[in-house]
């Protein structure tokens, strides 16, 4: 039997301030363990919390990036439960008027636009940070009531790739905005997904299974993939699905139950006391509005219409922030948006993917590669040998120059030396000339074998066939 997958997934990300949301408390990460607390953030009685201004206007940003509706009256509530990293037994959230809500995103898949909806994205604090280990367990309240916002879709994604699809397009979307670093190795990006599966043709959705501990878009698709075999294994043999919170575990490959929804918490939200209700005016979001960057799909179309780019490679490059912002660099300096292009996506791509950096770590500037390209363009190095050279910078950060001078990789252009070298080679090949000449003329790519040969692939190709043509012509 063939079955539908629906799937909806919330998304935390965290804000980009200097400060806690409801405390002067710094944000960094990384310090040592409690160093960065005060009585508001550990919950210590008669501790009030009050509203970080530059977090309020970092989710309405969110909000307007991703096409919702911002709520002009607001409010924070209380969401009550306990756990040791909670120090005061609730969470500081929104419940019924969140700050945005009926948003959306699109994503391309097999060719074609399907539209994601947003339900709501919403501002909380965060809670600390449960360390277990051999000795005991421990806790650690530096990420208490760091602002988080949470963005939650529609069941509309219907298979895992449109989910990481979904995942990859809101974070990018995001990291335009720059109101976060979205990185999922310091937590600052996290997804739990929501996942059913209902025979085809059925209107009524299955069972939900909440799936936890995914930290990276790879493992929410994997665990996602898992869950789909498993659920469908289990409809075919006439079995329920459990109402229920899963774990993925990464390194096995698959989930396991860690709570039945049965006994899920009963958070008994109630408006928060410490807070007033929240008005934000119509200036507001459109001062925020017109302060908004350029974002992705927006990039992408001047991209094509501003540089005359294919759309694929557009896309490309419009996928991260700082790859766009390096295209754009470059450009600036050397106006072939197509070569640019082409270097980007195939070898500062390529070897990012083979270190497993990210491009931060590339150790070169826009102006070391506008130097490779500029002397690619002028024939002092052939394109091949270009990519050495960029291979041997991208590991050391050495000037193009210097890499050259150091492999003896500079490109032979001197007209009088290269006409001695194709004079020689059509010497020594008398045999091959005359049948050249009997209309044998695939052989005029094997004298060029030969020049290149002879000159360690330092002569300059264009030049070696016009230089070629000549003498072949001389010889009839």
């Amino acid at each position: 039997m063939g079955y539908k997958t629906t799937i909806g997934l919330e998304v935390h990300v965290e804000l980009k301030t200097e400060s806690k949301v409801f405390c002067g408390c710094s944000t960094a990460f990384g310090q040592e363990p409690n160093t960065q607390v005060c009585p508001v953030c550990l919950g210590l009685p008669g501790a009030l919390p009050v509203l970080n201004k530059k977090a309020l206007e970092y989710i309405i940003a969110v909000g307007l990036a991703l096409n919702c509706e911002i709520n002009e009256d607001t409010k924070f509530d209380r969401k009550n439960y306990h756990y040791p990293d909670l120090p005061k037994a609730y969470q500081i959230s929104q419940y019924d008027k969140p700050v945005a809500k009926n948003g959306y995103l699109d994503i391309e898949v097999d060719g074609k636009i399907r539209r994601i909806g947003i339900t709501r994205v919403h501002l909380e604090e965060d809670t600390g940070k449960a360390i277990h280990g051999e000795d005991g367990s421990y806790l650690d309240f530096n990420r208490s009531g760091v602002p988080l916002i949470e963005i939650v879709s529609e069941p509309d994604l219907e298979s895992p790739e449109e989910a990481r699809l979904y995942l990859n397009k809101l974070k990018n979307i995001i990291a335009y905005t720059g109101v976060s670093d979205v990185k999922m190795e310091e937590g600052s990006l996290r997804c739990d997904a929501n996942i059913s599966l209902r025979p085809e043709g059925t209107e009524e959705y299955g069972n939900v299974v909440e799936v936890k501990n995914m930290n990276s878009f790879r493992s929410v698709k994997k665990a996602l993939e898992y869950e789909e075999i498993r659920q469908a294994e289990l409809l075919d043999m006439g079995q329920e699905i459990v109402r229920e919170t899963r774990h993925w575990q990464e390194t096995e490959g698959y989930t396991f139950s860690s709570r039945s929804k049965e006994e899920a918490h009963d958070y008994r939200y109630f408006p928060e006391p410490d807070l007033v209700p929240m008005s934000i005016s119509k200036e507001q979001i459109e001062r925020i509005r017109e302060s908004m960057p350029e974002l992705p799909d927006q990039k992408k179309e001047r991209f094509v219409s501003s540089y005359g780019l294919p759309v694929y490679d557009a896309e490309v490059l419009t996928e991260s922030k700082e790859l766009a912002s390096l295209f754009e660099d470059i450009v600036a300096s050397f106006n072939q948006p197509k070569k640019v292009s082409n270097w980007l996506m195939g070898e500062v791509l390529r070897l990012l993917k083979d270190g497993g950096q990210e491009l931060a770590d590339m150790p070169l500037k826009s102006e070391d590669i506008v130097e490779l390209l500029k002397l690619v363009d002028n024939d002092t190095i052939s394109n091949s040998a270009g990519k050495v050279v960029f291979e041997e910078m991208f590991k050391t950060g050495k000037k193009a120059m210097v890499v050259i001078e150091e492999k003896g990789l500079k490109q032979i252009s001197d007209k009088e030396e290269l006409v001695a070298l194709v004079r020689d080679v059509l010497n020594k090949n008398e045999g091959q000339v005359n049948d050249y000449h009997n209309g044998k003329e695939k052989l005029f790519g094997f004298f060029v074998g030969q020049v290149m040969k002879i000159s360690k692939g330092k002569a300059n190709p264009g030049l070696v066939n016009e230089i070629l043509t000549e003498e072949l012509n001389r010889l009839k």
